[in-house]
């Protein structure tokens, strides 16, 4: 039994009359004759409900203006539909670039915007204003390591291993799309290509420690230069180096290396800072010592310019009187000499026996020392002048024959003494 047949699902509950069973499916040739009839009074607009003389419905017949209407109708909505597939909308931070046949036609900026439909136009967004972020020598994180991009040769001939990311923006969409097939592969290859020249040019030292942003700088330039000679629409903006450090299996060598280097500055740091200890002092005293020599050199300088002075001065007056000036020379000597001492061995007679004179003691004994000194220089001085005055003068006794000749041979010795001084 077929779906089509009146008699399916009725279960003998016929009720005649060519009535529509009260049960089962539908029947399809009953749903296609009404919409037939809806469509037929669309399009002609004539009713569809008619029936016959005897009361049955039309039966089903096919019309071809029916047929025609419905193509009609379903073309012009798949044509708005196919036009209305045209419009599109371009964030702010987005390029639209419009292409007919697969080729470049023009850039479309943000908005809602409309191009002539798939397979004649089509467009692709570009987003311009994204930061995007390529890795060099590791993914996602410093111990995800890519040996093959981070190990590198250094000018001295030693291997680093260098970790950096490069941040980058689109200046020119156009480029980005059409010029390169993977722009961000052209990317990555011109960031190893420079900073792979730029190590291989600095000292190892350099780039572990002190050179770390200056590499990154000039990695930069050097990348913007290769990037814009491809013509790739791309612009740098930015080269952080993550990490750099020698391979794990000279880390422990390259430890004491650097511990070495770091003993050899403080040592030298110690040294400079005794060397800035020692010498302004060991200048300060050299500069002392040669304004002393000076102040010595100046006061021997004036001291025998008036020992000179005071030499011709004194001959001047000797020659104007020897005797008196001789005199008076000697008598300033003695009291210079008695005045700095404090004891006194004078021989009396000549006879070989000395007289002690405790000065000191008579000075202690008169209460005033600069006072018994100078009266003891006085009296030895008298002592002494009426001793020589004694033994030179013609009127007084005469005295022995011996005394005579100590006499004479002490008065040769005084003469000679004077002369010297």
């Amino acid at each position: 039994m077929s779906l089509n047949d009146p008699q399916w699902g009725n279960r003998g509950n016929d009720g005649g009359g060519g009535k529509r069973p009260s049960q089962g499916p539908p029947d399809l040739e009953e749903l296609w004759r009404d919409l037939n009839r809806r469509l037929s009074g669309v399009f002609d607009k004539k009713g569809g409900g008619g029936s016959d003389g005897g009361g049955n419905r039309p039966s089903a017949e096919f019309n071809p203006r029916f047929l025609g209407g419905g193509i009609t109708m379903l073309v012009a909505l798949v044509l708005v539909v196919w036009l209305a597939s045209g419009f599109y909308i371009v964030d702010a931070s987005q390029r639209g670039l419009v292409l007919q046949f697969g080729r470049y036609k023009e850039s479309t900026e943000s908005g809602l915007r409309w191009r002539l439909p798939y397979p004649i136009q089509s467009h692709e967004l570009v987003n311009i204003s994204g930061v995007r972020t390529i890795e060099v020598g590791y993914r996602g994180s410093e111990r995800n390591k890519v040996l093959k991009e981070a190990l590198m040769l250094t000018d001295d001939e030693n291997i680093i291993n260098i970790q950096f990311a490069v941040q980058y923006i689109l200046k020119d969409p156009v480029e980005y799309v059409f010029n390169n097939r993977n722009p961000d592969e052209s990317v990555m290859q011109a960031a190893e290509t420079a900073i792979r020249e730029i190590v291989g040019k600095s000292k190892m030292d350099f780039v572990l420690y002190e050179g770390r942003e200056q590499i990154a700088v000039q990695a930069s330039n050097l990348m913007q230069e290769i990037l814009d000679r491809y013509k790739t629409g791309i612009l740098i903006s930015k080269v952080t180096m993550q990490n750099a450090q020698p391979p794990e299996q000279v880390q422990a060598a390259f430890d004491d290396a650097v511990k070495a280097g770091q003993d050899r500055e403080r040592q030298k740091n110690e040294g400079q800072a005794y060397a800035n200890d020692v010498i302004p002092r060991a200048r300060g005293t050299a500069a002392r010592l040669l304004q002393e020599a000076d102040g010595y050199r100046q006061r021997l300088i004036a001291t025998a310019e008036g020992d000179a002075n005071r030499f011709r001065q004194v001959n001047a007056e000797y020659s104007k009187a020897p005797e008196v000036t001789r005199s008076r020379m000697y008598i300033e000597t003695m009291q210079q000499v008695y005045s700095n001492t404090s004891k006194v061995m004078v021989d009396a007679h000549g006879q070989g026996n000395l007289l002690y004179l405790p000065l000191d003691k008579l000075m202690q004994a008169a209460g005033a020392i600069p006072q018994a000194s100078s009266e003891s220089s006085t009296s030895a001085g008298d002592a002494l002048a009426g001793r020589s005055g004694a033994t030179s003068s013609p009127k007084d006794s005469a005295p022995p024959a011996s005394e005579r000749a100590d006499s004479r041979s002490r008065d040769a010795l005084r003469s000679r003494d004077r002369e010297a001084r």
